[in-house]
C-alpha cells in the first residue's frame, strides 16, 4: 500500500487569474501556499481535510468529469454569501432523496462544484 502524506486536487485553468479570483475571492479559500511569480505562479488553497491547487494553464477546460464535493455547515447561509459575492448558481439548495442538502455552482472554466450540507440526523455524522 502506498503510504499517502497529503493530497490535492489539481486544476490547470484556462485563465489563471480569473480562476484564483473566483476560488480566492468568490469563494474566500484561504491561500495555503503559492509558487512562481507574475500571473502564471501556483496558488494552493485549503480545501478542508484536502488542498486544491491552481497550477499552469489549459487550453481547454477540465473534463465535466471533474466535480469538487465542498461540505459546509450551512449550505443556505453558503448560498447566501455566493450570491452576495456575484457567483452564479446552478441549482439553489435542496434536499435530495439520499438525505443530503446540495447545491451547485461552476468555476469560470464550468468545473461544477457541489455545496454539501450534511443534516445532524444523516448516517454520514454517525457512525453505525
Amino acid at each position: 500500500m502506498v503510504h499517502v502524506l497529503g493530497s490535492r486536487v489539481l486544476l490547470s485553468p484556462t485563465d489563471p487569474q480569473r480562476s484564483r479570483d473566483f476560488y480566492g475571492h468568490a469563494l474566500g479559500l484561504a491561500v495555503y501556499r503559492e509558487f512562481g511569480t507574475g500571473d502564471e505562479r501556483g496558488t494552493v488553497y485549503f480545501l478542508g481535510g484536502g488542498f486544491l491547487e491552481l497550477s499552469g494553464r489549459s487550453d481547454t477546460p477540465s473534463s465535466p468529469a471533474v466535480r469538487l464535493w465542498l461540505q459546509v455547515p450551512d449550505v443556505q447561509a453558503a448560498h447566501d454569501e455566493l450570491l452576495e459575492r456575484g457567483v452564479e448558481v446552478l441549482r439553489a439548495p435542496r434536499k435530495e432523496p439520499w438525505g443530503l442538502i446540495e447545491m451547485w455552482i461552476a468555476d469560470p472554466d464550468g468545473v461544477r462544484i457541489a455545496v454539501v450540507e450534511v443534516p445532524e440526523d444523516h448516517p454520514l455524522r454517525h457512525r453505525p
